[in-house]
């Protein structure tokens, strides 16, 4: 039996076995922006230590980023602050920093992999939960904490356990209107939420071998949110054609021997895993979450379920749910009124996801009360954007059109929900508060469902709005 690839690429990563038995494992890349990196970068200096390798560290700015009045100072105090902070360290320390005047600049997701940085059999490590995006190139990538962040800015290096490995298969066709978005959801709401914990995910089968580059970032990014330490996708054609011409990846001679070493690491056929586990993708329709974690979900044509059809350990966690999204047992999740669409976030900014909506958006107006943002994941996803005409074809349809950041996923800027507003966004979380409002509600689908809901005011089965394809 062959090694997966998540154990080929930890232990050519592994510097060595501590007493606690984790195992000490050097980081290839390591990513930082301006929220977790503060205090990271005061304990190098209470310690009187440097960044040990900078040129494996590249900074970027999203998380507080305003994506309507950009001016410096920032109306936000603390935002000034953090923008401040970054901007310091990053001289000090001789990190490179993509600001808002470098034309790189976006989400930390976003910008890694569109300047092809990040690539297959890499270890990658960044202050932020949806670091598992990175997975998606055949890397494994792990989202941490700050005073990991200070760790592996003056060692290069990580303490870990080592995960299990689940592989996670998606076979047969999806249908029309089903979406990267609806699979990673759906992945979760079978598997919940604690489900991956101890885990790796490889994701694979005929669903993720037909994905687009982008739509396989989409479903790694919610690794986390099914619990899993990191996802990924086992490195092929795709990759290596996503990566070609990229300016931080090999060039030339250099590119051809280095995407012959990332297709070698493939998980095999006759890889072993720690557990396997197999979906039909004709079981899955256009999905929204209903409740207050990303496992709280459905399909569109489904209604909320009772309270009594969960074990009952969920009863207390599903009551609570059902209460503060003000949603009723029974009740239909389809015609669910919004007050907000937001489409954006780490998970799905990216062309391919602006498109999607554009395609929904086009000749169609926003309905009357819903507030109905755009916020592409990068300067560059912006500019493309543009080239092809998709900003005009928003805001012509009522939508705003952003600046890049991280915008309404997490609300640490001033792009917020006010009350008790819901939102259709293409975001990754549901919690409680998780948009800047503590009342505020969310409801979690692709941006194609978002732009169906931003034009209809309430959560809309997308097909509805798409012509089946003639065979």
């Amino acid at each position: 039996m062959s090694q997966n690839l998540f154990n080929k690429v930890w232990d050519l990563h592994a510097v060595g076995t501590l007493a606690s038995g984790q195992t000490q494992l050097f980081i290839g890349q390591h990513l930082i922006h301006e929220v977790t990196s503060p205090q990271a970068f005061e304990m190098l200096r209470d310690r009187n230590l440097t960044v040990l390798h900078p040129e494996l560290t590249l900074a970027t700015v999203d998380h507080i980023i305003p994506t309507l009045d950009q001016a410096r100072p920032f109306q936000d105090l603390l935002a000034e602050e953090m923008m401040s902070a970054i901007e310091k360290n990053c001289r000090e320390f001789g990190v490179t920093l993509l600001d808002l005047a470098d034309h790189r600049q976006g989400i930390v997701h976003v910008v890694g992999p569109e300047l092809g940085l990040t690539q297959p059999g890499m270890t990658l490590a960044c202050g932020d939960s949806h670091t598992s995006t990175h997975g998606a190139f055949g890397s494994i990538a792990f989202g941490i904490g700050t005073s990991q962040v200070a760790y592996v800015l003056s060692t290069q290096t990580l303490a870990m356990q080592r995960p299990k490995v689940r592989r996670v298969e998606v076979n047969g066709e999806l249908g029309r209107g089903v979406f990267a978005k609806d699979v990673t959801l759906y992945i979760i709401q079978k598997l919940g939420v604690q489900g991956g914990v101890g885990f790796a995910y490889e994701y694979a089968g005929e669903v993720f071998d037909r994905m687009t580059m982008e739509e396989r970032m989409t479903v790694c990014n919610m690794a986390i949110e099914g619990g899993a330490r990191c996802g990924y996708v086992n490195p092929d054609q795709t990759t290596v054609d996503y990566l070609r011409g990229r300016p931080m990846a090999p060039q030339g001679a250099d590119f051809d021997k280095a995407a012959a070493w990332w297709l070698s690491l493939a998980s095999g056929p006759d890889a072993e895993f720690d557990d396997v586990v197999t979906f039909d993708a004709a079981d899955i329709e256009p999905t929204v979450t209903w409740g207050i974690t990303p496992a709280q979900s459905l399909g569109i044509s489904q209604s909320i379920p009772s309270v009594s059809s969960f074990p009952e350990s969920e009863h207390f966690l599903i009551g609570e749910a059902l209460q503060y999204m003000g949603l009723t047992e029974g009740q239909p999740i389809e015609g669910t009124k919004i007050d907000v669409a937001f489409v954006g976030s780490c998970t799905n900014s990216r062309i391919s996801d602006l498109r999607e909506a554009a395609a929904i958006a086009k000749g169609n107006k926003v309905a009357d009360g819903v507030k109905a943002l755009v916020v592409p994941g990068s300067q560059q996803v912006a500019k493309q954007a543009e080239e092809e005409g998709l900003d005009r074809i928003f805001t012509e349809a009522g939508f705003q059109w952003r600046a890049a950041g991280c915008s309404m996923c997490l609300a640490m800027n001033p792009d917020k929900l006010q009350g008790a507003e819901v939102c259709a966004s293409s975001s990754n979380r549901n919690f409680k508060g998780r948009q800047g409002s503590p009342t505020g509600r969310t409801l979690l689908m692709s941006p194609a469902m978002v732009a169906a809901a931003a034009i209809n005011g309430a959560v809309t089965d997308v097909r509805k709005m798409t012509e089946p394809v003639a065979v």
